[in-house]
């Protein structure tokens, strides 16, 4: 039992629980899902649809933080990337083109990595700190959005599109989307020596360096993959709407993602890192928001709550590890 409770997943499993029980105790029907015309529909299938892209930004930035940065301009990179899918499809004489899609997808997910690049050789290559590097994007980057935009919020009417948010087998499309991105993370990471290059980047990156691992290259990848996954975010987004908003996309996400992937173990100081955990993580961020909604927070008072919740969450295990370390000095 010890073993259990000392292990890194137990809070946050613990958490997501009494958040969802906290949500059955005030709408009793909570975890109930029905099927209207072959699809599932109830609040854990909701939960599960709002969280996907959050799940998706915090999973690029985990690999961001595993190799000791950090990622503040994942939100406008959600902005662009919806802004140029919509604007594409938008000026398109039909609409509903599954190769106008296609392009819109490709052109969104290239500027996206590019993007990403751009963050990763600011830091690897110029030497410029993460927080700095990336709050350039930032701030440009919600620029860029509402440039392509022009400051108003593109509408389209497109069935392609729509798949994105749409269902597949009952589930909503995004969801397999988000599993297949972990699945092949984790795969990657986990059954290749890429995790663990990136985890001693992370660790010591001059120690990497010098015994020949390239810690640019890694660091440039980490960020190109952090912004992919934050541009397929911006696709999700922008298609459960069937519109861009350059202004209000993505807003905040990127502090959301880092609350994830800390609640789930990973160090903000690099290193070690635990995908199983930013995918708890998420839910546990999703799993609040549906919460908070239940309870009937004010919306004044709902980033308080928020805020609360989350440090009470990341403060468990940290009161546990100093426990234990009491306990083993008196013994």
């Amino acid at each position: 039992m010890s073993s259990v409770i000392r292990h890194r997943l137990f809070w946050p499993l613990v958490a997501l629980a009494l958040l969802l029980l906290v949500n059955l105790f005030k709408k009793p029907d909570f975890f109930a899902i029905s099927v209207i015309n072959g699809n599932l529909h109830g609040s854990l299938i909701d939960i599960a649809l709002n969280g996907a892209p959050l799940m998706l930004v915090a999973l690029g930035m985990t690999l961001v933080i595993a190799t000791g940065g950090i990622d503040l301009s994942v939100g406008s990179v959600v902005a662009i990337s919806g802004a140029i899918a919509c604007f594409y499809i938008s000026g398109q004489p039909d609409q509903n083109s599954l190769s106008a899609v296609l392009i819109a997808v490709a052109l969104a997910l290239a500027a996206s990595l590019v993007l990403g690049a751009w963050n990763g050789v600011l830091v690897a290559r110029f030497g410029i700190q993460p927080i700095i590097a990336t709050l350039i994007l930032l701030v440009a980057g919600r620029g860029i959005a509402q440039l392509i935009t022009s400051g108003q919020i593109i509408t389209i009417n497109s069935a392609p599109y729509k798949i994105i948010s749409g269902f597949w087998l009952g589930l909503p499309v995004v969801v397999p989307i988000a599993a297949v991105m972990v699945g092949f993370t984790a795969l990657l990471t986990r059954r290749t020596a890429l995790g663990l290059l990136v985890e001693s980047v992370g660790g010591n990156a001059e120690a990497s360096r010098l015994v020949g691992i390239r810690s640019a290259t890694l660091k440039i990848m980490a960020y190109g993959f952090s912004a992919l996954c934050a541009g397929i975010a911006g696709l999700m987004v922008s298609s459960n709407i069937s519109a861009a908003d350059g202004n209000s996309a993505g807003l905040w996400i990127e502090l959301d993602a880092i609350l994830a992937v800390v609640i789930g173990g990973t160090s903000l100081l690099g290193g070690r890192f635990y995908l199983g955990g930013t995918v708890i993580g998420a839910l546990i961020i999703q799993s609040l928001t549906t919460t908070i909604l239940t309870m009937g927070v004010p919306s004044q008072g709902t980033m308080v709550f928020k805020a609360v919740v989350v440090i009470i969450v990341c403060l468990l295990p940290v009161i546990r590890k100093v426990r234990s370390t009491r306990v083993e000095a008196t013994s």
